[in-house]
């Protein structure tokens, strides 16, 4: 285990996990740059890598959700009503082949190419993916500041191990905390820098 924590941001479905999320690599971003222009340059290396979800909207209402890796941009459709698939999760049909093709490749391509690692969201969708699972277990080997989001209830095992790591904080969003969490959450990760 090293030095630097994995943190995993977990609450209910639709508690603000992804937007705290946001927030705190928005704020990362933010103060790495600030502290690169005062030392008046920055190495070659990126802030951030890895993989983020997001939701799609079909005429305001959510309708699925994709994989985005945060190097390229490139986008894969990993659930959604219309597809037809024999693995159906709250009424979503699941592609694991486009977790495999931009997700994994998203995480794998920042295992050391980046400073702080992204996995958002280890959940029902993404663990039918075994290569997912494969990928997420190697990046957490890496000493590097992790963030995740993480299924509250899933009982998979990849999520269980994560909630048992010696280096890891899972850190609950509530409409108490929620302001306040990203706030924390960067201090934990500047703690290491």
């Amino acid at each position: 285990m090293g030095v630097h924590p994995k943190i995993g941001i977990t609450g209910l479905p639709r508690s603000g996990k992804s937007a705290v999320l946001d927030k705190v690599v928005s704020m990362v971003v933010e103060a790495r740059k600030e502290e690169s222009r005062g030392r008046g340059g920055g190495g070659e290396m990126n802030i951030i890598g890895g993989m983020r979800t997001e939701a799609i909207i079909e005429d305001g209402e959510r309708v699925g959700y994709a994989c985005v890796d945060i190097f390229s941009g490139d986008k894969g459709v990993i659930a959604h009503r219309e597809i037809d698939s024999r693995t159906r999760i709250l009424g979503y049909g699941i592609d694991p082949s486009e977790v495999d093709r931009v997700g994994v490749p998203a995480i794998q391509n920042a295992i050391g190419n980046c400073e702080i690692m992204v996995i958002d969201e280890v959940g029902k969708f993404s663990v039918e993916s075994e290569a997912f699972v494969a990928v997420v277990r190697k990046a957490l080997d890496h000493d590097i500041p992790t963030l995740l989001t993480l299924h509250k209830k899933s009982r998979h095992p990849l999520l269980q191990d994560i909630r048992r790591r010696d280096d890891g904080r899972i850190l609950e969003v509530t409409p108490v905390n929620r302001a306040l969490l990203p706030y924390k959450i960067l201090r934990l990760i500047l703690e290491t820098y």
